[in-house]
């Protein structure tokens, strides 16, 4: 609502940009990063629209719904991604990626074929598993192909694939569910008898398959560093320096991650905070507008995904080029200022839409919500990937992602549910539930980064500073 520098460093800015071969290759791989995370939110978040025939035909409450898009995927795909962390540190980053995306759609198509709340719960926890090796391995990949100057655009389009695939899933959902959403079974072949709205997950599962093969396509950055290092006898210290750095064991991380605990510590947490907020939205908003205004799924579903596919990246774009303009004005915490930027619009425009009177209002009220909440996230990959040395990158963005996603998935969609089911004991509270969790949460991560920022700056400029050295 969820990320490049010299050949191996996103804390220095060369005195040359890199050649173009190389930076074609750079934005290529950006593309098809971008199209694997469109594939990722895709399936992920087309559960959101199936929230009430999911309800009905396996007999669950708002909660149960809730860990399904919380918990059941968050967990494995937040906890796995320190070893796959790690895996990226020191493997073929393209094959991890297709190997991923396989997963994922896989175990996507498998959503289809459950029958109980444990079956489903389970296959998404396949989804998770799959999921947790695009976010290091793409802010890796990245982060080792482009200079400080682009590193917030690059990131920010990488990005752009959270909202366009939100954007897709939302929209078809509502086109699909509106055909399938009846009760009772039809039979597949080699499928068997399942409820007519499973068959989404095989439509939207399977083509990801294509999206695998796709991603072996793109260059190993450190094969190519390497290869470049030896046919180029003039490549600088820095460059020689970093592509001989053995890959950082897990103590020397998270050494690293106690000795600048307030910068990576309270940036996580204050991006995690924020994330929650926009997951929270992101599940209940077309529930929300069906309960509150009475829109049909239909409806809700059109609205949230244009929004979401139109206005959400020109947000996460707009974030990107902010984070990469106050990085040539020589600001170091310009990551952090949108993440702020974005945490203080989103607590004035998403605390007030979901308790005004007008579902015209709402409307209105979510163009700007739909922006503030896009932009702080390719920043936010470019600042972990800032804050961590390059040979630690992958295994800092597992850190970082286990933070953001852990607590945001968790947290997010459940938080709303446990005060409209325990707290309200009112579905039709749902709107209360969602302005309190937004202000709430927008709250906490305001502090946060503000925090952050002077440990930010200390740790990014020593960072430089030794790199420079």
């Amino acid at each position: 609502m969820t990320a490049p520098p010299p050949p191996a460093s996103s804390t220095t800015a060369p005195a040359t940009a890199p050649a173009a071969p190389s930076l074609a290759r750079a934005w290529y791989a950006v593309a098809v990063l971008t199209l694997a995370n469109v594939s990722g939110f895709v399936d992920r978040q087309i559960l959101s629209l199936l929230v009430e025939p999911i309800k009905r035909d396996l007999h669950i409450t708002d909660t149960q719904v809730s860990l399904l898009a919380g918990l059941g995927f968050v967990l494995f795909y937040s906890v796995l991604g320190l070893p796959i962390g790690r895996w990226v540190d020191r493997g073929m980053r393209p094959r991890i990626v297709a190997l991923g995306v396989a997963v994922w759609s896989l175990m996507t198509a498998a959503t289809g074929m459950a029958r109980t709340f444990g079956q489903l719960f389970v296959a998404r926890v396949g989804v998770g598993v799959g999921e947790a090796t695009l976010g290091p391995a793409a802010v890796s990949i990245i982060a080792d192909q482009f200079p400080r100057k682009l590193l917030g655009t690059a990131m920010s389009t990488y990005m752009v694939g959270t909202f366009a695939g939100s954007g897709v899933a939302y929209a078809l959902g509502a086109y699909v569910v509106g055909r399938v959403d009846a009760p009772g079974f039809m039979t597949l072949p080699l499928v068997g008898a399942i409820h007519p709205w499973q068959t989404v997950f095989f439509w939207v599962g399977l083509p990801g398959l294509l999206i695998a093969l796709l991603a072996l396509t793109i260059r190993e950055p450190r094969a190519e560093a390497a290869a470049q290092a030896v046919a180029d006898r003039s490549a600088s210290a820095v460059d020689a320096r970093a592509a001989a750095e053995p890959v950082a064991s897990f103590g020397e991380v998270m050494r690293y991650v106690r000795a600048n605990a307030r910068t990576v510590g309270a940036l996580s947490f204050g991006f995690a905070a924020s994330a929650s907020v926009n997951y929270a939205i992101g599940f209940w908003l077309a529930t929300f507008l069906i309960r509150t205004h009475g829109w049909t799924v239909q409806q809700a579903g059109t609205l949230q995904g244009v929004l979401t596919f139109t206005i959400g990246p020109i947000g996460v774009m707009l974030g990107g080029r902010l984070n990469d303009a106050w990085a040539r004005q020589g600001h170091l915490d310009a990551p952090l200022r949108v993440g702020l930027l974005g945490a203080l619009a989103m607590l004035l425009c998403a605390g007030l839409y979901p308790v005004v009177p007008s579902a015209t209002l709402v409307a209105v009220l979510l163009v700007p919500v739909n922006v503030f909440a896009a932009m702080p996230w390719g920043a936010a990959n470019a600042a972990i990937a800032e804050a961590m040395p390059p040979r630690m990158r992958g295994q800092g963005s597992a850190i970082y992602q286990l933070v953001v996603n852990l607590v945001s998935g968790a947290l997010g969609p459940t938080a709303v549910a446990l005060l409209t089911d325990r707290v309200f004991g009112d579905p039709q509270a749902l709107r209360w539930s969602l302005a309190i969790t937004t202000v709430a949460g927008m709250s906490i991560a305001l502090a946060l980064l503000a925090w952050a920022r002077p440990a930010f700056v200390t740790t990014v400029g020593a960072l430089r500073a030794t790199v420079t050295d």
